[in-house]
């Protein structure tokens, strides 16, 4: 496993622009399926999107798509999550996640950050 922290959370108005990052401990994050996932107050945690580790494909869920883009630095050991034209909606704490053995197809991850809090405000 991977230990996560996610930073860059915070307040941003409808319409607005912000970027999460999430870095890992360890040499091996390059072999790691990364991932965000956010949980919205009163709701289940959701997938929001992935990268695959070698192919750098990316997936979003649908109502994100256009808007959010997933990018990973491997030198760096990070991950990130740029917002753009964020909704009210998008209320949540975004969690980064790690996995290996098809984490990105099947959506299923075992490594997790705390979370950071992201607030839209209307």
């Amino acid at each position: 496993q991977v230990q996560l922290e996610e930073s860059g959370g915070g307040l941003v108005q409808a319409g607005g622009s912000l970027r999460l990052s999430c870095t890992a401990s360890g040499r091996t994050f390059s072999i790691y399926d990364m991932a965000w996932f956010r949980q919205a107050p009163g709701k289940e945690r959701e997938f929001v999107a992935a990268i695959h580790w070698r192919s750098g494909s990316t997936s979003y869920v649908d109502s994100v798509k256009g808007r959010f883009t997933i990018s990973r630095d491997n030198a760096k050991n990070a991950v990130y999550l740029q917002m753009n034209s964020v909704k009210p909606e998008a209320t949540a704490v975004y969690y980064c996640a790690a996995g290996r053995s098809g984490s990105y197809f099947t959506r299923t991850f075992d490594s997790w950050g705390q979370g950071t809090r992201v607030t839209v405000s209307s």
